[in-house]
C-alpha cells in the first residue's frame, strides 16, 4: 500500500519557471511513488488577498497552471481547499488541543511581532487571526487526508513539525492513534533557481521568467537577464553564467557539454546565449503554454475537474473527522 503525500499549492498570482522547476515538477513526481493528493489553498490566501475578482482569478490560474505542467485528475486527487467544510470542522477541533504558545513561535507571526516592534508599533499591528492560527489551519489540510509526508522547502518544516505535535497531543488525551502523524519531505536547495538578476526567482524581487507568456513576450524577457562586461571573443565560465544554470533546466546533456564547450572557447556574446536559452526555454514551455491556454479559455471544464476531485476527497475527509468525533465524544 503507497504512503500518501499532500501538496498545498497557494493561488499567488502568475506561475514563474522557478515555481516549475522548484516546486511544481518535483511534487508531480511524488505521484510515481505516493498516492498523491494535490490541494489549492484558496483559505489561506485570504489572510492576504482581500479583492475577490482577483482570488477568484488567481486560484482558476494556478489550477490550469498545475494542469498544464502534467497533474493528472484522474490519477490523483486535485481540490480546492474550500469545497471540503471537513477541513474547517477539523481546525475547530485541533483548536482545542494546540496551546496559544505553539502560536506564538511560528514563524510568519514571530516575523510581524518583530518588523512592529522595530519600527516602534503594537507588537499586533496588522496581524490577523487567519495569519495567527495559519499553522492548525495547515494541520488540519494535513491531517484530515491521513498524511504520510508532505514536500515543504526548509522554511515551511515548522508547520509541519506543528501538525504532528498536534496530532501527538490529540492522541495522547485519547489513548489511541485516532489521528495520523505527518511528517516533512524536505526538498533539496538545488532547485533554487536564479532569475533575471542572478538572486533567486522570485517576484518579490520582479526577476521572474513567467510561463504561459507568448513566445515573444518569452523571449524579450529572457533578453533581460543580466550578464558581466566580456567581450564576444572572451572565453566565459559557463558554471559562473546565471543564463547557463538557466539553460541546463531545459537543456539535454548533450546540449548542455556543447554549449559550454562554445563558452570557454570564446567567440560567442551574451545575445547569442540568451537566443540558445531562449530556443531551449521556448521548446519545452510552447506545449505547456497550449495547454493553459486551452484550459483557461474553458473554465466551467476546470470548476468541474476541481469539484469531481472534493467528490473524491470529501469521504476521505469525512471519515477522519468522524474517527476524531466519535473519539471525543461528540457524535
Amino acid at each position: 500500500m503507497k504512503e500518501i503525500s499532500l501538496t498545498g499549492i497557494k493561488p499567488t498570482g502568475d506561475l514563474h519557471i522557478g515555481n516549475y522547476f522548484g516546486a511544481i515538477k518535483p511534487a508531480l513526481e511524488l505521484a510515481k511513488t505516493y498516492d498523491a493528493r494535490y490541494f489549492i489553498a484558496d483559505y489561506h490566501a485570504l489572510n492576504t488577498m482581500k479583492d475577490p475578482a482577483e482570488l477568484n482569478t488567481t486560484i482558476r490560474q494556478v489550477a490550469a497552471g498545475w494542469l498544464a505542467a502534467g497533474l493528472d485528475p484522474e490519477q490523483v486527487i486535485f481540490y480546492r481547499q474550500s469545497s471540503v467544510p471537513e477541513v474547517f470542522e477539523l481546525t475547530t477541533m485541533l483548536m482545542a488541543f494546540t496551546a496559544k504558545g505553539l502560536m506564538n513561535r511560528a514563524h510568519a507571526y514571530k516575523a510581524m511581532v518583530q518588523d512592529n516592534t522595530e519600527k516602534g508599533n503594537d507588537p499586533d499591528a496588522g496581524v490577523n487571526m487567519g495569519l495567527f492560527t495559519y499553522p492548525i489551519l495547515m494541520a488540519a489540510d494535513i491531517i484530515l487526508f491521513d498524511s504520510d509526508i508532505v514536500p515543504v522547502g526548509k522554511d515551511q518544516v515548522q508547520h509541519i513539525e506543528m501538525a504532528a505535535d498536534i496530532a501527538q497531543s490529540v492522541n495522547a488525551n485519547y489513548g489511541k492513534p485516532v489521528l495520523k502523524i505527518p511528517r516533512a519531505g524536505v526538498q533539496d536547495d538545488s532547485a533554487i533557481v536564479p532569475g533575471l538578476d542572478g538572486r533567486k526567482m522570485s517576484k518579490s524581487y520582479n526577476n521572474t521568467i513567467p510561463l504561459f507568456v507568448p513566445e515573444k513576450t518569452l523571449r524579450k524577457t529572457i533578453m533581460r537577464v543580466v550578464t558581466n562586461s566580456q567581450g564576444v571573443e572572451e572565453p566565459k565560465d559557463p558554471d559562473s553564467s546565471q543564463i547557463f544554470l538557466l539553460y541546463k533546466l531545459f537543456a539535454s546533456a548533450e546540449e548542455q557539454a556543447a554549449l559550454a564547450s562554445r563558452y570557454r572557447a570564446g567567440g560567442m556574446g551574451w545575445g547569442e546565449a540568451k537566443e540558445e536559452l531562449f530556443r531551449a526555454a521556448n521548446r519545452e514551455l510552447t506545449p505547456m503554454r497550449e495547454r493553459y491556454d486551452a484550459i483557461m479559455a474553458d473554465i466551467p471544464a476546470l470548476d468541474k475537474i476541481l469539484a469531481q476531485g472534493a467528490e473524491k476527497a470529501r469521504p476521505i475527509a469525512a471519515a477522519t473527522v468522524t474517527r476524531f468525533r466519535k473519539a471525543a465524544g461528540v457524535q
